[in-house]
């Protein structure tokens, strides 16, 4: 008789304590919300990087996985055929703000417009967990927008 009410008594116990888990920071689900359009932030600078800047940023998304996060951002270009898009980290002074420049290379040849669907690019880079524990706001950049997630 202890055996099955010492079960029934660890599961109510086990099965409360999940709503605090859901609204910590300690579930990855929570770790970053919904990305917001913001202006471009930093000052666009000359690199040594002959890739361009993306034209507008249209989506940013932060997903857990088990060696930290993955940051996927997708462009929106001026034609097809835009290639080798990377998400380039930019030197700032906020260590908790981590700036990313989405840069990608024109077409080799002229390229049709096509509807927006076909201009679309997407990078995506990670973020260990050491350098996630510091972040509290994420913002990659384009040329004319930038998008920003916050924790």
């Amino acid at each position: 008789m202890k055996r099955p009410v010492t079960a029934a008594l660890v599961a109510v116990l086990v099965l409360t304590s999940c709503g605090a888990v859901r609204e910590s920071r300690l579930n990855p689900f929570n770790w970053f919300g919904r990305s917001e359009r913001v202006e471009t932030i930093a000052p666009l600078q000359r690199t040594v990087d002959p890739r361009l800047l993306v034209a507008d940023v249209a989506e940013l998304s932060i997903e857990p996985y088990t060696g930290g996060a993955i940051v996927r951002a997708t462009g929106v270009m001026e034609s097809q055929g835009w290639w080798n898009a990377e998400l380039v980290e930019v030197e700032g002074d906020d260590p908790t703000h981590l700036v990313l420049d989405f840069r990608i290379l024109p077409p080799v040849t002229q390229t049709a417009v096509g509807n927006t669907r076909t201009r679309e690019v997407t990078a995506a880079t990670t973020i260990n967990p050491r350098r996630l524990e510091d972040i509290s706001r994420v913002t990659v950049q384009g040329e004319r927008s930038a998008r920003t997630t916050r924790r």
